[in-house]
């Protein structure tokens, strides 16, 4: 299946199909992503259609840049299969193989952990989100502010 990138029309397609406006900013990256996750908190309050691969993607881009920017750092990697991973959190780093601190869960738990729909201990509680090593607990940085 071909890997469709976010695009203003993917995103303008998925906005009118759940009855939202275009997006009315720039046309670039970061906007993009932004209004991604506007769009995918508004399927999910909405209760419809799962918003599509490309638009979910941005939404976990923009949030794991946004724990990027407020949290700097490699001593942490966060992934989001198949979409994203980062690494944040000061401290310690590794540079080859595996890192020893790995915080992973699907798009959705890390959407809701992002923007306060869910708890962290929740979360790792339920096995929603899969933590190893010392420095993976990210309650400290969660939510996350969004501006």
């Amino acid at each position: 299946m071909p890997r469709t990138p976010l695009s203003l029309a993917v995103l303008n397609e998925q906005r009118a199909a759940l009855g939202l406006p275009p997006h009315p900013g720039p046309d670039e990256p970061a906007a993009l992503r932004r209004a991604a996750l506007d769009t995918v908190l508004a399927a999910a309050e909405a209760g419809g259609a799962e918003p599509s691969r490309p638009v979910v993607k941005g939404a976990v881009r923009f949030l794991l840049d946004r724990l990027a920017e407020l949290a700097p750092g490699r001593s942490v990697e966060v992934r989001v299969p198949p979409h994203a991973a980062v690494q944040c959190i000061d401290g310690p780093h590794h540079t080859r193989g595996t890192p020893p601190n790995v915080v992973e869960m699907d798009a959705a738990a890390w959407i809701a952990l992002a923007t306060g729909r869910l708890a962290w201990a929740d979360a790792v509680m339920d096995g929603r989100v899969r933590a190893s090593g010392a420095r993976a607990d990210l309650s400290d940085y969660l939510p996350l502010p969004i501006d």
